[in-house]
């Protein structure tokens, strides 16, 4: 049997690089996907892409509380309950020293990256407590357990989202409610060229190219390259199905052992 038969799961960010490799994943294990994102050309290209007799959409800005009730009243119409949330939606913000980081962009990453996801689990919760339980898989990153230069923005909100976690799994093991982060090191989406863009745009050195901060990063990871998608995609359906029912309240890296100490 699939692994994630007779699922549901919601997907925030569902159009990025690991969130639609999720819900590719997740409806190919057998469950039925509520994907989420602001891009609503990119949201039915991927449930044409998966099958509307698997996959809906709706159009989110998951910051904005009475658009995040509505995703989640949207899943429960379409497929009856809800047993799985990926909190996935987030933004990388801009490349900036604290004194002169914009502060309205500060403010758009952790409402994103922060407020985004704990209105999903403030909305998602009651409906999955109907349901006799669920899973709560959180995306953080690699800059949620340690600092980057000029990156003040991001890693908090990827720090904070750790903690929102913690504060959600002793609130949600009571009613069989569990709740993790992953992190992952570099991934090859759109978020890391936009990353690797903007430091090279960042340095006045005609032989700072993308690639070569690509290489720059990669040798850094032990195991010498970026991740890709699926391989987030498969620790977030562990952790969302049954496989992973004694685990809750933990952070779960995907880094290629980046976080085991080498810099």
């Amino acid at each position: 049997m699939a692994r994630l038969e007779g699922k549901v799961a919601v997907i925030t960010g569902a159009t990025g690089g690991i969130g639609n490799a999720a819900a590719r994943l997740f409806a190919d294990e057998g469950a039925s996907v509520a994907l989420v994102d602001i891009d609503e050309a990119k949201l039915q290209d991927a449930v044409r892409d998966i099958g509307e007799d698997k996959a809906s959409y709706t159009v989110a800005d998951v910051t904005q509380p009475d658009q995040s009730k509505a995703y989640v009243d949207a899943a429960v119409s379409r497929w009856g309950g809800i047993d799985i949330l990926l909190a996935n939606a987030g933004i990388e913000g801009t490349l900036s020293p604290i004194p002169d980081y914009p502060i309205d962009v500060f403010d758009r990453v952790m409402a994103v990256n922060v407020r985004g996801v704990w209105l999903g689990i403030k909305y998602v919760v009651p409906v999955m407590r109907e349901r006799g339980g669920g899973s709560i898989v959180i995306t953080s990153s690699t800059a949620g357990i340690g600092g980057s230069p000029e990156m003040s923005a991001y890693n908090t909100s990827k720090h904070a989202v750790i903690g929102l976690m913690r504060c959600a799994a002793l609130e949600g093991a009571p009613d069989n409610i569990r709740v993790n982060t992953v992190n992952p090191a570099p991934i090859e989406t759109r978020m890391m060229r936009s990353i690797e863009e903007m430091r090279v745009a960042s340095m006045d050195d005609v032989r700072v190219t993308v690639e070569v901060t690509k290489q720059s990063v990669a040798e850094r990871i032990p195991l010498q390259r970026y991740g890709d998608p699926e391989e987030v995609a498969r620790m977030m359906m562990f952790l969302a199905g049954d496989e992973s029912s004694f685990s809750t309240g933990g952070v779960y890296m995907v880094d290629g052992g980046r976080s085991a100490g080498v810099r």
